[in-house]
């Protein structure tokens, strides 16, 4: 086990890749305005100093409520967040007529809401760390969670289309001019609750019934909490008509038991059970139609988005297309033409900063998000407690779930979900909770981090071993 002290926290570290972070930023919105104005005014680096300000905030909270937590984290998901932020900018200039892009305030359209939704989520990720001290206090309402997970997800499915439902999908709660996605918190409710059930569960869960192909299986008595998760899931695709938001709850609950049990055969099942359930879906959306025709489009879509390409194929084609021009190296942050694709502000964000970035840049991105899913199973793999490890596991799975998920969808891999890219897609639901989802990773890297308290003291020379239940014990230093 490492020894950590007050100079080892990393803290100093941190800082240094925050402003590296928002130099990137801030080199971004130079180039957008260059390439799109044909000058530099002296505002570009505004939002990159506001996102620095309250970065610098967040940073000073975890230097003294989680000294000792991951410093990679915080600058990596601020600089997706940047970007983010920058592309969005991007997107409402070239809404606006070339000879008025000049004037186009800095806190005006999309780019500038996102700039406050990432105020508002990182006052969030502050006070959970505030209130939060210890990671396995929230396993205390692990049940509370649950509860309140259920009715956060199942409140847009009985509400009237009107007040939920957006591009077919019934995931929002809609009131006059607010809208707020409920299911993005509900998922870390149920994470939590997932974490502390498969704990108490998990050495009946661990119980193999039969080996075959090399692989032990479990009971069949022990299948119950599985096939309740997966029904739940369908009613999510049937209910809310949203295939995305199905796969991940079902995915976390999966992903979670085979860490708690270390068994294989349950991420098998897991997927032959999600695939028997999407092709049933598929089955049944060409056959009657009615809650599975959404699905049943969108995949009819995916295998062959060029049979429609002006009208129902439009979305994905347009973003292959932009991806194909951008190329390796791309045209230039401001030099392409995103807004060709529908939604590129969310669903295909991915998409549209592809064309500008490439094919290199594209997998820039990625690699931050690798980095920032592996430091949270390294935080997992570190803490010592298993409500810790379960939970940490579990949110770098969900932020690995929804990239993948993302990407394989614009570039035709998987059928189209709806999930937003996190960090990057306009939206205030989605930030605020993938920016909790990293507080609480912070949390946890933190305790995996400190360093131990209460060491036995050390033995003196001549002196028997300590007895345990009449055993000699003796503690081995290295």
């Amino acid at each position: 086990m490492p020894r950590f002290s007050a100079t080892n926290t990393k803290r100093n570290s941190e800082l240094a890749l925050l402003l590296v972070a928002m130099v990137l930023v801030a080199a971004y919105s130079a180039t957008v305005e260059a390439n799109m104005l044909d000058t530099v005014t002296l505002d570009f680096w505004v939002p990159a100093a506001v996102l620095s300000a309250v970065y610098l905030a967040l940073h000073l909270v975890v230097r003294f409520l989680a000294p000792y937590a991951d410093p990679v984290l915080l600058p990596a998901v601020a600089l997706l967040n940047g970007l983010g932020v920058g592309f969005l900018r991007r997107l409402d200039l070239a809404e606006v007529a070339p000879a008025e892009r000049i004037d186009f305030p800095i806190f005006a359209g999309t780019g500038g809401r996102q700039l406050a939704w990432t105020l508002a989520s990182l006052i969030l990720a502050a006070g959970l760390l505030i209130v939060i001290r210890d990671h396995r206090s929230v396993s205390r309402y692990a049940y509370t969670l649950g509860l309140a997970g259920l009715v956060l997800m199942m409140i847009p499915a009985v509400l009237p289309a009107r007040f939920s439902e957006v591009n077919n999908a019934k995931l929002w709660i809609k009131v006059g001019g607010f809208s707020i996605q409920p299911g993005e918190f509900a998922k870390l409710a149920l994470l939590v609750f997932f974490a502390y059930y498969l704990v108490r569960k998990r050495e009946v869960l661990s119980l193999a019934s039969r080996r075959f192909l090399g692989i032990d299986f479990p009971r069949g008595r022990d299948l119950g909490p599985v096939v309740v998760v997966w029904l739940f899931s369908l009613m999510v695709l049937i209910f809310q008509k949203d295939l995305g938001t199905s796969l991940l709850y079902f995915g976390m609950f999966v992903v979670t038991l085979y860490i708690a049990t270390e068994r294989a055969s349950w991420m098998i099942i897991g997927l032959l059970l999600f695939f028997g359930g999407a092709f049933l879906a598929y089955f049944l959306g060409s056959a009657v139609g009615g809650p599975f025709a959404n699905f049943y489009q969108r995949a009819e879509i995916w295998l062959d988005p060029f049979g429609d390409p002006y009208n129902s194929g439009f979305q994905l084609v347009q973003g292959l297309l932009g991806l194909g021009t951008g190329g390796l190296f791309g045209t230039g942050p401001g030099g392409g033409q995103p807004t060709q694709v529908p939604e590129v502000h969310n669903d295909f964000i991915f998409a549209g900063m592809g064309e500008e970035i490439g094919l290199f840049g594209l997998s820039a991105l990625l690699v931050i998000y690798l980095l920032i899913v592996e430091r949270g199973l390294r935080a997992g793999l570190a803490v010592r407690d298993s409500f810790g490890k379960l939970m940490a596991g579990g949110l770098a799975f969900t932020i690995a779930l929804q990239v993948f998920v993302i990407v394989g969808g614009i570039s035709g891999l998987i059928p189209l979900t709806g999930l937003t890219t996190p960090f990057m897609s306009a939206g205030g639901s989605s930030l605020m909770a993938n920016w909790l989802l990293v507080a609480m990773l912070l949390r946890i890297s933190h305790a995996a981090r400190s360093p131990v308290t209460g060491a036995a003291p050390a033995r003196a020379p001549g002196t028997p071993p300590a007895q345990l239940h009449g055993a000699p014990t003796e503690v081995i230093r290295p």
